[in-house]
């Protein structure tokens, strides 16, 4: 038998129901079912390497849920930290309709940093970078080669 574990886990009826529930229909976040199936193993008894044989996490990841279950009763994750998006959906689809309109005179094609100084001249954005425009666009698949996207990597 291994070393005592620091927080060992014992799961009152309801909590047990209720993770065998979680556990068997399959419904759920894969980690949060996962975690169940943790927590349902340490109340039988099994050690931290027969779980971890059975679910192919390691070790560390049991020690966590159990210690997060035992004290703060949560299988889930807290939300993550992170900056807000630069641009919010109005401010997207002016940029996209800027990028799809005819190129500044004198030019052939829209640059990043021309739509971005487009955008702070017309008061969408205080201030943008360049990179910020080219991965808006990216991401809702407005490509800089293509000629019908108006946009040249100039």
């Amino acid at each position: 038998m291994g070393r005592p574990q620091k927080y060992p886990v014992t799961l009152s009826e309801t909590e047990r129901d209720e993770l065998r529930s979680l556990s068997r229909t399959g419904h759920g976040a894969a980690r949060v079912i996962q975690r169940a199936q943790i927590l349902l193993w340490s109340d039988e008894g099994k050690e931290d390497k027969e779980i971890a044989a059975l679910t192919g996490c390691a070790l560390m990841t049991i020690a966590s849920t159990r210690q997060r279950w035992m004290t703060e009763k949560r299988l889930t994750d807290l939300p993550r930290l992170g900056s807000k998006p630069k641009l919010d959906g109005k401010q997207e689809s002016l940029l996209i309709a800027l990028a799809c309109s005819d190129a500044p005179e004198g030019r052939a094609d829209w640059t990043m940093q021309l739509l971005a100084d487009r955008l702070v001249e017309l008061k969408v954005v205080e201030g943008i970078s360049d990179e910020t425009v080219r991965r808006t666009l990216k991401k809702t698949s407005s490509s800089r080669g293509k000629k019908n996207s108006g946009v040249s990597r100039k």
